[in-house]
């Protein structure tokens, strides 16, 4: 394939949509693929002309701008993906019903990305579930919170722990409602933001080194890398 190759990315919230303009899409460039972002809507007002967007919590809802935008650039170098979180899928998210008996967490994220792509259904679309959350990746070098959240040594050395218990891999880190990775984090840090701090810190740690740590997630960026070879 040559020329250059657009990559539509479909993030669940404002975070995931400023991580991948801020991180993804200058390193994606030198790839020649060329990344645009959008998070998902949430509901429009269309008396004021406004649309809201922001939080996965209705499939249904990210289907329909997977698929706006497949529409609307239904090209050969056009391209689709997501960056949903495995944490708290909404239940009518395709196959979520079926994954819940599946205990290997990567097994877990593989059958709901094959079952997103089958319901996509289109041969340029790669779907991705980020292992469990966006907060993962920031577990990849706990040592960069220091920098944006001073005089917290002790909190930073909690969480080194709980990184430690799951066998340094940040994407073991669970789901549980007080234990997933963001919950987590605000109980050691509580003032922590994920829309002002989140990826102020990603941009810290670099994606060279959340690849090093996170193998689901480097296997998208190979993936999307592929696409401008």
């Amino acid at each position: 394939m040559s020329g250059l190759i657009r990559l539509h990315i479909t993030a669940e919230g404002q975070t995931e949509e400023r991580f991948v303009r801020r991180i993804l899409q200058p390193h994606l460039a030198l790839k020649n693929v060329f990344v645009d972002a959008s998070s998902v809507t949430t509901s429009k007002d269309k008396k004021a002309g406004h649309t809201y967007r922001g939080g996965l919590i209705s499939y249904e809802k990210a289907k329909k701008d997977i698929m706006d935008w497949i529409r609307q650039d239904n090209n050969p170098e056009s391209h689709s993906s997501t960056m949903f979180d495995l944490y708290a899928l909404p239940d009518d998210f395709p196959g979520v019903q079926e994954a819940a008996r599946i205990n290997d967490a990567y097994e877990r994220v593989t059958f709901l990305e094959q079952s997103l792509a089958e319901d996509i259904d289109h041969p340029r679309f790669t779907a991705y579930i980020q292992l469990f959350e966006f907060e993962a990746l920031l577990f990849s070098d706990l040592d960069k919170f220091s920098l944006e959240y001073l005089e917290h040594a002790k909190a930073i050395e909690q969480l080194k722990q709980i990184l430690q218990s799951f066998q340094n891999n940040p994407e073991m880190i669970d789901d549980g409602p007080n234990t997933a990775p963001s919950k987590r984090i605000l109980t050691s840090i509580p003032e922590y933001s994920k829309a002002g701090s989140g990826v102020i810190i990603a941009v810290m740690i670099g994606l060279d080194q959340m690849r090093s740590m996170c193998r689901h997630f480097n296997d998208w960026i190979c993936l999307l890398e592929g696409l401008g070879e």
